[in-house]
């Protein structure tokens, strides 16, 4: 009989999880379950990011490793005559991947099935047949006839939407699909650090975090940070895979299996000079595959964790991700394996010591 996957298992669970900015309560719950075994203290900040503490020496420096918990998603603004939902994004879409996909709806008394629609295109005049249907045109079909029988089904205004996709392992296994792997990888990578540190010695305190509402703003990344007062920090997430038809090295060069991503800089902050040689070094030393990327648009935790209290030596450390900000995305597992295994080396060697030659690097 094959052993069980049990970090599949987790991947699986985190991903199916549901959770959009402002409701993580769902995905909150899957990433304490599998990081509890593995800390010392498990609490939240008021917002509801998720901190689990691991001591190594108490006197040591504070090292975050932070992903954030929620998806992108919608929210229910309105119900019409008919039973229609109507909805705003939470986070950042673009319409032409939004259409005819299945979503979940949230409502105190259970989930509910729903499809986005528009109007058909066979009826549309030739002109505007040729542009992309714009989201406040698009409704959410829950199979209602009238706002009272949706009301009836449990739906509210500001009810949770969430992209509806299972776990899919492909032919080729290393490869997954799933709905939010941004950014349940980072939850995943928090968890499997502090697992992987359980037996290790480092002179400092581990705080793997999974935070809130990144996607509207990295607001829980800054409240947890406030919380922690960390010395130094990584923001781990998804990054851009440029391996795909049409993409550019010019667009983005990471290519999914060849390693985590070290980010240089993005729109909310410049990587930490000292922090990313020290990582690059380290990376080096023990022979584990890295991509450098940027990204002109866009930011992690990080650009808001690096800002916090007198400020943070930060860096992100991400997964070249295809299709993210969609219904599935689709990563590599090695660059999973290996981003673990490249922050768990630099967690070893921050001690006192090191942590002043970087922050004055």
């Amino acid at each position: 009989m094959a052993k069980k996957d049990e970090t599949l298992t987790m991947l699986k669970d985190l991903t199916d999880a549901n959770g959009i900015p402002g409701h993580e309560r769902e995905a909150r719950d899957v990433m304490t379950k599998y990081i509890t075994p593995y800390a010392d203290e498990v609490y939240t900040d008021n917002l509801g990011s998720l901190v689990a503490k691991k001591v190594g020496n108490k006197k040591g420096p504070k090292v975050m490793v932070a992903g954030h918990l929620d998806e992108v998603g919608f929210m229910v603004t309105r119900i019409d005559d008919k039973g229609y939902i109507y909805f705003q994004p939470v986070g950042g879409w673009w319409s032409q991947v939004m259409l005819a996909q299945r979503v979940t709806i949230m409502t105190r008394e259970g989930n509910l099935t729903g499809i986005i629609g528009s109007k058909p295109p066979h009826i549309l005049p030739a002109d505007q047949r040729k542009k992309a249907v714009e989201i406040k045109d698009m409704f959410i079909d829950i199979g209602a006839s009238s706002k009272e029988e949706a009301k009836e089904f449990g739906v509210v205004p500001g009810d949770s939407i969430v992209p509806y996709f299972e776990f899919t392992q492909m032919k080729n296994e290393k490869m997954l699909l799933a709905k939010a792997w941004d950014n349940r990888i980072g939850c995943a990578i928090a968890i499997e650090v502090l697992k992987r540190l359980k037996s290790e010695k480092h002179p400092n305190i581990v705080y793997g975090v999974g935070t809130v509402q990144e996607e509207v703003g990295l607001r829980g990344a800054r409240t947890s940070a406030h919380l922690i007062n960390p010395d130094i920090a990584f923001g781990v997430d998804v990054g851009i895979a440029g391996d795909t038809p049409g993409v550019s090295e010019r667009d983005a060069q990471s290519k999914m299996g060849d390693g985590p991503q070290i980010i240089l800089y993005d729109a909310s902050m410049v990587s930490h000079k000292g922090l990313r040689d020290f990582v690059v070094d380290t990376a080096d030393e023990n022979a584990i595959p890295y991509q450098f990327d940027s990204m002109a648009g866009g930011g992690t935790d990080s650009g808001a964790i690096h800002l916090t209290h007198d400020g943070v030596p930060a860096l992100s450390i991400t997964i070249a991700t295809r299709y993210i900000h969609s219904h599935a995305a689709m990563l590599h597992r090695d660059d999973f394996e290996n981003a673990v295994q490249l922050i768990v080396e630099v967690i070893k060697q921050l001690d006192d010591k090191k942590v002043k030659e970087i922050t004055f690097d």
